[in-house]
């Protein structure tokens, strides 16, 4: 979906899914493969990944043919290898509203998480959640 694009899904975009779970993404190898080939070491930079022979490596290192090695892929702070707070991509547009900075070519787990339809949350800020009343958009 472009920035400019408007969806059907009740999402708010008010970041808090990337605030809270930002800390926690973890891109497929087919992730870490796109952003290999498009060299967007400014996305791989801010993952490590434990390869199997219990080594860690920044993923802007790995190149294609390492992927089968890794066994472990987490976000950290590319500078002091700190877990995050908040998902780095975020980038605020006003005082309620956020956007993915890498929206099309966000980690699989981003793409797919969608609360409002699976009822998924582990808190309850969450707007589209409360608008919806927790309740499933999936068919009975």
């Amino acid at each position: 979906m472009d920035r400019q694009e408007v969806s059907d899904e009740p999402c708010e975009q008010c970041g808090l899914c990337c605030k809270i779970f930002g800390d926690s993404i973890t891109p497929t190898a087919e992730n870490l493969f796109g952003w290999i080939e498009r060299g967007r070491h400014d996305i791989l930079r801010y993952f490590s990944a434990h390869k199997s022979d219990g080594t860690w490596v920044n993923c802007s290192d790995v190149r294609p043919g390492d992927l089968d090695d890794l066994v472990v892929v987490e976000m950290r702070d590319p500078v002091t290898h700190d877990y995050l707070s908040a998902c780095p991509f975020l980038q605020r547009l006003g005082k309620r509203r956020y956007i993915c900075g890498i929206h099309d070519i966000k980690p699989d787990m981003c793409g797919t998480y969608q609360p409002w339809i699976w009822g998924e949350t582990y808190f309850n800020k969450c707007r589209a959640l409360k608008k919806l009343n927790g309740k499933s958009r999936l068919p009975a």
